[in-house]
Formats: structure tokens, C-alpha cells, sequence
């Protein structure tokens, strides 16, 4: 008997590194799954992927910026699956990086895809959970949202905007029946860690030992099974949390000046190649 046996979830961002994993795990556990992205034939692959394993899911091509797009995608759930348990939005973007020199319009798609997203899938999802008898609401945050990084303010505060609005939500949403947590990855090997520090692979191994106890790169998969403890019944007793998944890195002082050189030069050499 799978975890989540008898739900129907929606994944954002489910067609590549942590909503891709997230996706497919939840898939393996019995859920019915709406894999929403704009990724088009990469979504689909997903979906092919959970079919070829037995599992049942759908592509519903969705940009989070989108209001009208984000209410399809819970009237596709709900149409197709019958109900909606499960909603997890995990659709972001990186950066911009500084934000002196950020044209508007950058600053206005980081803002829209990193915390309005999250807000328009809540709005949106909510009447079909409660209708379904309760369920999970979950999303993506950062550790940056807990210590934030220099270079990086406007995603920092946008994802701090994330783990505030899943913690007062889960107070106005308990009575319904509905948790709302939030998880804070790290340095998770994603496509879009890969294109922050591209190609170096070797000195980001240098880096890690430095800034966290547990010296390697996350991967989706740990994403995916901290996303699925925290949507199944096994999290019954846990609402309003955003969840380190970090190996560690907040645990280890922000003065540490070993780490912080180190990481402050990987961005900083990036950078200028770029």
C-alpha cells in the first residue's frame, strides 16, 4: 500500500530536477499526479515515465505567472482525477543576482514566479481541498529565505516571503483540515543550481565540506522524500514548517569566514566568465 494511496496531487515545476523527482515519487506512492510546467515535451516525459511504471498522471502545460493558467490546472486535476488532496508548488527561478543594476522587469519575474506562484496555487487549490476533505498544500522556499546571501537579496526576500505566508496559512487553513508546509533546499543538484555555478562541479566539491556538515550536493530525490513525508499522513501532527533539506548548511555559523570566502568567490568567478 503506497503513502498517498487514493490522492489526486499537482506538482509545479514537475517536469525537471525537484518537481520532476517530487512528481514521480509521489507517483510511486499511489498518487494521481498533474504534472504542470511549461516544459512541454519534458513534462510529457514525466508522465510517460510514472505510465511506464504503472502509475497514473497527466501533463497540464501551466505558467505559475498566470492566474487564468494556474485555475486550469485545478480544474484539470479535479476534472480529470475527480478531486484535488495535494498541492505543491514548486515552479522557481533563480536570481536576479544583485539588484542595483536589475531591469523592473527581471524584478518583476523573479517576484511573480517565486512567491506570487505560490500564493495563486493556494487561492486556487484551496476550495477543491477543502471540498475533497482536506489535504496538503506544500511549497518550495530556500535556506535563503532563513540566512540570507549576499548578492542574492531579492530572491532571499522572496523566498522569506514563502515560509512566512506557509506558516500564517497553516493557521487560517487548520480548521479545514489542511497542513501547509514548505521546504528549504539547499545545494541541490537541479538544472538551475547547474546554470548558477556552471562547470564547476569540482570547485563546488572544494566548497561544500566548508559550509556543511554533510560534504556532498543534495540531489531531487532527497527533495522528493522530504515532500512526500510532509504531504502523507506520517506529517499528520505537522503544519505551518519550513524544513531544512540542506545537509546541515544552517546549522553552521554564518560567520564561519572559511565558508563564506569560499562561496563568495565560486559566485564571484562565475560571474565573470559569464
Amino acid at each position: 500500500m503506497g503513502m498517498l494511496d487514493g490522492r489526486v496531487a499537482f506538482v509545479t515545476g514537475g517536469a525537471s530536477g525537484m518537481g520532476r523527482a517530487s512528481s514521480l515519487r509521489f507517483a510511486a506512492e499511489g498518487a494521481r499526479v498533474v504534472v504542470a510546467d511549461i516544459q512541454e515535451a519534458a513534462g510529457q516525459a514525466v508522465v510517460d515515465e510514472i505510465e511506464a511504471a504503472g502509475g497514473e498522471a497527466v501533463f497540464h502545460r501551466t505558467d505559475v505567472t498566470s492566474e487564468d493558467d494556474v485555475a486550469g490546472l485545478v480544474a484539470r486535476a479535479v476534472g480529470e482525477f475527480g478531486a484535488l488532496h495535494i498541492a505543491y508548488s514548486n515552479a522557481g527561478v533563480g536570481g536576479p543576482d544583485g539588484f542595483e543594476d536589475a531591469a523592473v522587469a527581471e524584478l518583476d519575474h523573479a517576484w511573480a514566479v517565486n512567491l506570487r506562484a505560490a500564493v495563486l496555487a493556494a487561492k486556487h487549490a484551496l476550495p477543491a481541498v477543502r471540498k475533497a476533505g482536506g489535504g496538503s498544500l506544500l511549497m518550495t522556499s530556500s535556506g535563503t529565505a532563513i540566512r540570507g546571501r549576499v548578492g542574492n537579496e531579492v530572491y532571499s526576500a522572496l523566498k522569506a516571503g514563502v515560509t512566512n505566508f506557509t506558516a500564517t496559512l497553516a493557521q487560517s487553513v487548520a480548521a479545514d483540515g489542511i497542513r501547509v508546509n514548505a521546504i528549504a533546499p539547499g545545494w541541490i543538484r537541479t538544472p538551475m543550481m547547474e546554470a548558477a555555478v556552471p562547470g564547476r562541479e569540482e570547485e563546488l566539491a572544494r566548497v561544500l565540506p566548508l559550509i556543511q556538515p554533510l560534504a556532498r550536493q543534495g540531489t531531487p530525490a532527497d527533495i522528493a522524500a522530504a515532500a512526500l513525508f510532509l504531504v502523507s499522513d506520517e506529517a499528520r501532527f505537522i503544519t505551518g514548517v519550513t524544513l531544512p533539506v540542506d545537509g546541515g548548511l544552517l546549522t553552521i555559523a554564518p560567520e564561519r569566514p572559511e565558508g563564506a570566502a569560499a562561496i563568495a568567490e565560486l559566485f564571484a568567478s562565475t560571474s565573470a566568465r559569464r
